[in-house]
């Protein structure tokens, strides 16, 4: 099995990772069937809209008028700022990796602050990214995974087996695993350059290596450490130093 036959627990579907479904949520086709947003977009189980500010000061304001209204909701966004001035909103609710009414209401607050400084709506610059890794075992290759990355288990429910691994800030992609029926004999073609700070590489390094993985070469150590998961897929743990 291959390319991008996500399992069913797959992040950002309804049910994400396993989970139960809660009372009160939003499925990307109900969200859009209502038509009262449309500076919004679903991307992976969050909606995120784009706004295009006049200048760089000005979509900080609105960073900051975003921030206070969540902050007054109870409901937190992922925002970023970007030069010349664009400034870009997620949302979701994370503990159920899916959408909620109080997204839907954050969201109306955030296009009403938009709206109201005269930001322009740039809705098609959402944009969902992440990284599937094929597995014979995907309890064997997933702490690895975890450990290289520093990121944490996806939000399952107790019994589920955990399909994916996930930025605890939300800022890097989610890394998800797909189960294979055979062997690739094959060597890899693509593998993943994860740049640490310098002083954190060898524990990453370590940490990596007792969750299951293995050294392939530290030659160019320490610009980087080339790792392997329990199947092969490859990492490496990069920093600035011995670069020449």
């Amino acid at each position: 099995m291959s390319g991008c036959l996500r399992p069913a627990g797959r992040t950002g579907d309804r049910g994400g990772l396993g989970l139960a479904p809660m009372v009160d949520t939003i499925s990307a086709m109900e969200f859009h069937a209502r038509n009262e947003l449309p500076d919004w977009r679903v991307v992976l189980g969050r909606i995120e809209a784009g706004f295009q500010a006049p200048s760089f000061q000005a979509a900080g304001a609105f960073v900051g008028q975003v921030a206070a209204a969540a902050d007054a909701a109870g409901h937190h966004a992922a925002v970023d700022l970007r030069h010349p001035g664009h400034a870009h909103v997620a949302l979701t609710t994370h503990d159920h990796n899916e959408l909620s009414p109080a997204d839907v209401e954050l969201a109306r607050a955030v296009s009403e602050l938009a709206a109201e400084a005269g930001l322009a709506s740039r809705p098609r610059l959402a944009l969902g990214f992440e990284v599937g890794i094929d597995a014979l075992d995907i309890d064997a290759v997933r702490p690895f995974w975890k450990a290289v990355l520093g990121y944490d288990d996806a939000p399952t429910v107790p019994g589920e087996q955990i399909l994916a691994v996930v930025d605890p800030l939300r800022i890097g992609p989610p890394v998800w695993f797909q189960q294979m029926d055979a062997p690739r004999p094959q060597r890899n073609r693509i593998h993943v350059d994860v740049t640490v700070a310098h002083d954190v590489a060898e524990e990453r390094v370590a940490a990596a290596i007792a969750a299951g993985g293995h050294l392939v070469s530290d030659k160019q150590a320490r610009a980087w450490w080339v790792l392997a998961d329990a199947e092969g897929n490859e990492a490496c743990v990069c920093t600035w130093q011995d670069r020449g």
